[in-house]
């Protein structure tokens, strides 16, 4: 036996971080080669990609409830994950064991040969390989950073989704939604679906799209959401209608999540004679009822409550901020973290009055971009100048300060990093 084939699954995942120097590095030249030497097998009879700033998870979650309702098998590839990186591959509706992870790294390193991959490309590669070996019907990318670039992008989808599109990891994609959205739309093809799921996309999107010359479809125009007093109505331009229940996700976006899914599950039927029979406004009903994903406005229970969600950017702290206004509640007492190359004062204006006393947690012992609470400290001070606010060493730390603070019928938010939402998970399943 080799030594590769006695490493673990976590020495397996050391490993990976150190192949290739730079944790981050885009394009898909050599991920591509790795790819083709391993085959290059479909990973499912259709493929739907997902990209966008925000919303992505959720999205994914309720692509695979609704496809799994409609009786099909899914694979699903996710990041970042937050308690287990089995977390990462699902496949019809349970996580890759470790064995086959391994077993998957291995068939990628004796493929490799000298060429460096990243931590994501490895991750990417074995969601790849052994969605191929599961006869799925269907397999759904998320994409991990922009979208012309990413690892994802070695897949031809048949169907892309494109949630939203607003400002982070600015220094990888750009300096304004134009730009962002012109990368995020790299990941359609000519010919081929995408559908764009927010109201006021970039320009740099759209007209990336028509230069793609892909089947776009938008939200707003293509298909809408319209509320009703229970439940709430799809449409769609070629008539057809839906009345859905509302989703078991619990934010207003999730509207806007669902109506995209059902966007690309509908084009994809009218392009996949095998999938033209599913019933898409019974298996949109029961995947709006039984969706789940974690550390999205996820409720831990108690009192007082506690709420983790992963909210690291502007956009997605005015959703945040947008499901605090519909909650009845007394006081919030939030956990917050980041990573240095988030929008932190723009984060903390989003949620701005709406937090009474801010519990600042430091990241840097959990990662080299986390930033020091008493950094958040100085931030919160120029963003909210009247703000409470404490600094603690960690999230564990953070979050007991919070919950000894908190009066019955107030609210814990634990939000930010992804990080600060598996540190709560972590503290909360013990």
């Amino acid at each position: 036996m080799s030594a590769s084939q006695t490493r673990t699954l976590d020495e397996w995942l050391a490993y990976q971080e150190r192949v290739n120097v730079r944790s981050i590095e885009l394009g898909l030249d050599r991920v591509r080669a790795v790819w083709q030497r391993m085959g290059a097998r479909a990973p499912a009879r259709r493929v739907i990609t997902v990209g966008g700033t925000n919303g992505k998870g959720s999205t994914v979650a309720m692509l695979e409830a609704m496809l799994s309702a409609a009786g099909k098998r899914v694979g699903c590839y996710t990041s970042p994950h937050l308690l287990h990186y089995r977390e990462r591959v699902r496949i019809d509706g349970a996580d890759a064991d470790d064995g086959l992870l391994i077993a998957s790294f291995e068939r990628i390193e004796a493929a490799r040969g000298d060429i460096p991959l990243t931590y994501f490309e490895f991750g990417t590669l074995a969601a790849l390989d052994l969605f191929a070996r599961a006869d799925l019907d269907v397999a759904v990318l998320e994409v991990g950073l922009g979208g012309r670039l990413d690892a994802v992008n070695i897949v031809d989808a048949d169907v892309a989704i494109i949630t939203t599109v607003d400002l982070d990891h600015m220094d990888w994609l750009g300096p304004d939604r134009d730009t962002i959205g012109a990368e995020k739309a790299g990941i359609a093809r000519a010919d081929r679906p995408a559908i764009v799921g927010e109201l006021d996309p970039p320009a740099g999107l759209t007209n990336a799209l028509d230069g793609i010359k892909a089947r776009t479809q938008r939200a707003g125009a293509d298909f809408v959401v319209e509320r009703l007093a229970t439940g709430w109505r799809w449409r769609h331009r070629d008539g057809t209608s839906l009345s859905l229940p509302d989703p078991a996700l619990s934010a207003p976006v999730q509207y806007a999540n669902a109506a995209a899914t059902i966007a690309a599950l509908h084009a994809l039927s009218a392009i996949d004679a095998s999938l033209a029979d599913i019933d898409l406004g019974a298996a949109a009903a029961v995947g709006l009822r039984r969706v789940r994903v974690a550390a999205r406005l996820q409720s831990l229970g108690g009192d007082p409550a506690l709420v983790v969600d992963v909210a690291h950017n502007p956009q997605a702290a005015r959703a945040l901020a947008e499901w605090l206004d519909s909650q009845p509640r007394g006081r919030v007492h939030a956990v917050y973290g980041a990573l240095s190359d988030k929008d932190v004062g723009g984060v903390i204006r989003a949620l701005g009055a709406r937090i009474d006393d801010w519990h600042l947690a430091g990241l840097e012992r959990d990662t080299p971009r986390g930033l020091p609470a008493q950094v958040l400290a100085e931030q919160l001070k120029l963003a909210l100048p009247q703000a409470r606010y404490d600094v603690h060493a960690n999230v564990s730390a953070a979050l007991a300060a919070a919950r000894a603070t908190a009066k019955p019928g107030e609210l814990v938010l634990a939000f930010g990093s992804f990080f600060v939402a598996a540190a709560t998970l972590a503290e909360s399943s013990e």
